[in-house]
């Protein structure tokens, strides 16, 4: 009788260690069965804030003539700006910035006018849509001899979005579905089941004008990596 026993407890031993054993050659085989794919989230969204630099010129040979003329320009413009809807806080004046066209010893080309002023009115604004009517008017300071000057790259009208963190968990939800569906996908095809996530990454934003004639309408993408397991 106790070698029935015996002989039953040795069997049923064997029989876990099989079990155990085939789990582990299971878990083992898959344990590398996974798919890494992105997940892309884009959304058009209108710029939130807008800096537009205005920059005129002053030449002659008299500086504490040019900085009244300065002085004359700059209240000018000042008021054309708030006459528009603009804010005082939205205003800022920069110090003029003078070059003294005789101090080029390497030039001997003889000049009307010695010196060259450059100043700058900065406007920084939310109130996008006001700003950018008031950039498509702003010939209308010739009429009281203001003349505006193209200041290059460098001080050419700049939109952002800085709203942009407020939808950052919303887009990364929305990147995740996105890189689910795609691995989902993938499985059905190899005639798998899709697991858990066994890493994803923060995700990769970014900012960008929708197009170069239309820089007050920006582009945000991003685009994140996830890795799920596949079961049989």
């Amino acid at each position: 009788m106790n070698r029935i026993k015996e002989s039953a407890i040795i069997a049923l031993g064997m029989l876990a260690l099989g079990l155990c054993i085939k789990s582990g050659i299971d878990n083992f085989t898959n344990k590398d069965r996974v798919v890494t794919v992105k997940g892309l989230a884009e959304k058009e969204v209108k710029a939130d804030k807008v800096t537009w630099p205005i920059q005129t010129k002053e030449l002659g040979n008299d500086l504490p003539q040019l900085y009244g003329k300065i002085n004359v320009t700059t209240a000018k413009i000042k008021a054309f700006l708030k006459q528009q809807g603009v804010k005082d806080s939205e205003i800022s004046v920069n110090a003029p910035v003078v070059i003294d066209l005789n101090a080029d010893q390497w030039n001997n080309n003889v000049r009307k006018f010695r010196y060259n002023i450059t100043s700058t009115i900065t406007v920084t604004s939310s109130q996008v849509e006001l700003v950018r009517g008031i950039i498509a008017r702003q010939g209308e300071l010739l009429k009281q001899g203001v003349a505006v000057v193209d200041g290059g790259y460098d001080s050419k009208v700049q939109y952002e979005y800085v709203s942009f963190k407020k939808m950052k968990p919303t887009m990364m939800q929305e990147a995740i579905k996105n890189a689910e569906l795609t691995a989902t996908q993938f499985a059905k095809n190899s005639s798998s089941k899709l697991g858990k996530i066994v890493k994803a990454d923060q995700g990769q934003f970014s900012i960008e004008d929708r197009d170069a004639t239309t820089p007050y309408i920006k582009k945000v993408r991003v685009v994140t990596t996830v890795t799920y397991s596949l079961k049989d």
